[in-house]
């Protein structure tokens, strides 16, 4: 009986009080305060910590909580919230009324599309946006309200597609879509080289630009076309025409050369 207890007290987790809390909020490099509770082996959300509801930054990951409360909107200042490596596999609709958020990490979780609130959309100024690790089948259109995003990973779910409302945001640097059921072996990499390209490129007019950075451009643009369409080194067949050539010429063209293959 007593191996018993033992094994059902374990399974409940440790519990913290708002002493010890208190001790857990940090200054960070930015002068923001953040409530660092990862790794404390929790499988409840602390109910303590509502009374520390003012930090700026709350980090509850590698945890083993299984729910997210709807109390989590009185963290009205919240502007970053890291969730990753817990048991999660519902949030609050009540998420979307921390309008601060920037940064929202809920990697490796329990997540399914159902359980993603619509009310996510209204997280109007999140800039990073972290889904991987999770059973997702499909991302919901409405994540394309979210205009500020520039990161978005869904890396490892059950995606098949990815929402042109997603894919096209305006300020998306970064969408990590790696290791999904994508039905072509080309979709991720069309999302993928299209965010490369948005990083590479600067969207601007002709007519906006002054005559040596336009002809820098288009160098740029025909350098990038030229590698586009070069077949790979390794299904090159041998040319040993350089060979040809007198040592002296050899020589004088060595220093180009090198330039040329790094």
């Amino acid at each position: 009986m007593a191996k018993g207890k033992g094994k059902a007290k374990a399974l409940k987790g440790k519990k913290i009080t708002l002493k010890v809390a208190k001790t857990c909020i940090k200054v960070t490099f930015d002068g923001k305060f953040r409530l660092d509770l990862s790794k404390m082996g929790l499988t409840t959300f602390p109910k303590c910590i509502l009374k520390l509801a003012d930090v700026d930054e709350l980090d509850l990951s590698r945890n083993m909580i299984k729910k997210i409360p709807d109390s989590i909107e009185k963290f009205e200042n919240l502007r970053w919230l890291d969730l990753h490596s817990n048991q999660i596999d519902r949030l609050p609709e009540t998420i979307g009324n921390l309008q601060n958020l920037v940064f929202l990490n809920l990697c490796n979780n329990k997540l399914t599309a159902r359980s993603l609130p619509v009310e996510l959309n209204q997280l109007k100024i999140l800039r990073n946006l972290n889904l991987g690790l999770n059973h997702i089948d499909n991302l919901p259109t409405t994540l394309g309200a979210l205009k500020e995003l520039q990161e978005v990973g869904v890396f490892d779910n059950l995606l098949t597609t990815i929402p042109n409302s997603i894919a096209k945001l305006p300020k998306l640097k970064k969408l990590n879509a790696k290791r999904n059921p994508f039905p072509g072996p080309t979709e991720e990499e069309l999302f993928i080289d299209s965010i490369k390209r948005l990083e590479t490129l600067y969207l601007v007019e002709d007519k906006d630009l002054c005559a040596p950075c336009l002809r820098k451009c288009q160098e740029e643009r025909d350098k990038l076309n030229k590698l586009k369409n070069t077949v790979p080194a390794s299904l090159r067949k041998p040319n040993f025409s350089n060979l040809m050539a007198p040592n002296s010429l050899a020589k004088e063209n060595q220093q180009e050369w090198r330039s040329s293959g790094s």
